[in-house]
């Protein structure tokens, strides 16, 4: 598995990634990182990368042209036309089966926006895929693209060294995992479960399916969690529809009045 991160803070990303599991795979060869600045394709002597929005509004939009180069680059590098997931709110939610699906990928690109986010004329040319990790604002793309490849590489043969690990983790079978314990068998006068030191597989397993405080109950959990921020995204969407509604309105009660008062609308921007 072959990483690609197109990014204004490369270092973030090498910094962050060579590290602990991630950073023994890149070591071993089983996965590959590369961070490619995307400030060294700006076509101007201060490397800038940003201006103003058409349109008007508060910050700044990353340029089309350097994030289009920068992914040029990459596509010469390994030849061929590779998928490219752009970090953004508006995304599919990032979900074990998205890992799945994407860790059978050869060479991956994680495309990190910043500011207000990027020219869409680029997104559009180059994006196979809108990902989000959740429904919050972060300053830039790099720690959803971090947390992605986390993800993905633990799903890379020969990243974990317990391929069982990988396999029969958290989520897998739509389950989560039980209740984990460690030494001493007695820790503030709390024991370990009985079922969890006999070491008999078959009991433990079904220890593990029955255990109250995972499996089944927890599932249900993330379930009525998940309903509920669908409908607060609902309730959003409503909310931005109505206030846009309110400003048009306020617009058309505007013009109205202009009529109104000196007659026909001359060519000009109300």
């Amino acid at each position: 598995m072959h990483f690609h991160v197109l990014t204004l803070f490369p270092e973030m990303i090498e910094q962050g990634m060579n590290t602990s599991i991630m950073g023994r795979a890149i070591e071993r060869g089983y996965i590959s990182l590369k961070a490619t600045d995307i400030r060294d394709y700006a076509a101007n002597k201060h490397n800038k990368v940003d201006d103003t929005p058409y349109g008007g509004g508060a910050g700044m939009v990353m340029q089309a042209a350097p994030v289009y180069g920068a992914y040029e680059a990459v596509k010469e590098q390994i030849g061929y036309r590779p998928r490219v997931i752009y970090l953004t709110p508006q995304g599919s939610t990032f979900s074990q089966p998205m890992a799945e699906e994407f860790a059978r990928e050869q060479d991956l690109v994680f495309l990190c926006g910043h500011y207000e986010g990027i020219d869409e004329r680029v997104l559009e040319e180059i994006v196979t895929d809108y990902v989000s990790i959740g429904d919050y604002v972060l300053t830039g793309g790099e720690l959803p693209a971090m947390v992605m490849m986390d993800a993905i590489s633990r799903l890379v043969p020969g990243v974990l060294h317990n391929e069982a690990s990988a396999e029969f983790e958290s989520f897998q079978g739509n389950l989560l995992e039980h209740p984990h314990y460690s030494r001493p068998e007695v820790w503030h006068e709390k024991r370990v479960p009985e079922v969890l030191l006999s070491g008999h597989h078959p009991t433990l397993k079904n220890g593990e399916e029955n255990s109250p405080s995972s499996g089944r109950q927890k599932e249900d959990q993330i379930c009525w969690k998940k309903r509920i921020c669908q409908q607060k995204k609902k309730l959003w969407q409503i909310a931005v529809w109505l206030k846009k509604s309110l400003l048009l309105r306020k617009r058309y009660d505007k013009i109205i009045h202009v009529v109104r008062r000196d007659g026909p609308l001359l060519p000009g921007r109300y």
